[in-house]
């Protein structure tokens, strides 16, 4: 980006961001413009409607998983309807096949809490054989895998319906991304439990609380700009992550989740990752944790040793996301 010319950022017109437009998606994209005016630079919304938000009726599964709330607000950019993309970086794909080469991933701002919440109960809590509504396979298997006697539901919807759905019709507790939570700034009802589960026992979907921002690949003014945005830190989590769902492959069948941290007392750069993998019925949910300095060849190790070595590759066929 050092042979981009100096611009003086009052003669830079407005970036355009486009999202998605649920409450979330709004506020990660106010996000990312007030960070770019903090660098001096404009920037306006554009809101594009994606298949997953007018279908809310159908499981993920069944839409076609990664990519669903993506491909629409990714087309707006290379149209050239707009500058950049914001993405909740967890619904980005990440495997070769399904990745644009026409846009490149700009800015991994600062990122949230990563880990899964438990609106309506606690997981030593619930009364046997409660019912748990939630969208996601990995979240199911894997609370499945500590309280095997619970039942589940599917869960859609933007945040406050899903939030609603606790301690009605039948449904015990729901699960959310404390991240969103967080981010809509939501308190739960009084009297209403809630756990923050944690990333040891429900490891959270790839780059779950990372905000992604994407801009076309040969668009090197708005990549500079959306550059100055960018947390090492977040994004070498990211990456990682991103690089264990990558050597998987993409789609939506298989239950996965990864989950990477900076590595306390060691030498600058050395990340932990935790991995899992688990069959479609859940019956089988392989983990493997391992460390190293290369964030990517670390994500893509974990993911080789569960395929390979713990026998996940059996566990197919298989297109996994969270």
């Amino acid at each position: 980006m050092d042979d981009v010319p100096p611009v003086a950022m009052s003669d830079v017109p407005p970036l355009r961001l486009a999202t998605r437009g649920s409450p979330l998606a709004r506020w990660q994209a106010h996000r990312v413009a007030a960070l770019l005016a903090a660098t001096g630079v404009a920037s306006e919304l554009v809101v594009v409607e994606t298949e997953g938000d007018r279908r809310t009726d159908v499981p993920l599964s069944t839409l076609g998983g990664q990519g669903v709330f993506v491909t629409e607000v990714q087309a707006a950019v290379v149209r050239g309807d707009a500058d950049a993309a914001v993405h909740s970086a967890k619904d980005l794909p990440a495997s070769d096949g399904l990745v644009r080469p026409d846009l490149v991933l700009a800015a991994v701002p600062e990122r949230a809490d990563p880990r899964d919440v438990l609106v309506g109960g606690t997981l030593a809590g619930l009364a046997t054989g409660a019912t748990v509504a939630t969208g996601s396979a990995r979240r199911r298997v894997q609370l499945a895998d500590l309280r095997p006697d619970l039942t589940f539901t599917d869960l859609r919807g933007n945040m406050a319906t899903r939030l609603a759905r606790a301690g009605r019709d039948g449904v015990a507790a729901v699960v959310v991304a404390r991240a969103a939570l967080d981010r809509l700034g939501w308190e739960p009802p009084e009297g209403v439990p809630v756990e923050t589960l944690a990333a040891s026992a429900v490891v959270p979907q790839v780059a779950q609380g990372a905000l992604a921002v994407e801009c076309r690949a040969d668009d090197r003014r708005t990549a500079a700009l959306l550059g100055a945005i960018d947390d090492p830190a977040a994004r070498a989590l990211v990456e990682a992550e991103r690089a264990f769902l990558a050597e998987l492959g993409g789609g939506c069948t298989l239950p996965v989740g990864a989950h990477a941290t900076a590595v306390d007392g060691a030498p600058a750069g050395t990340l932990a990752l935790t991995g899992v993998l688990a069959a479609a019925d859940g019956r089988i949910v392989l983990r493997h944790h391992d460390q190293g300095a290369d964030g990517p060849a670390l994500g893509r190790r974990v993911a080789r040793f569960l395929l390979d070595d713990a026998g996940g590759a059996a566990l197919g066929p298989w297109s996994p996301a969270g």
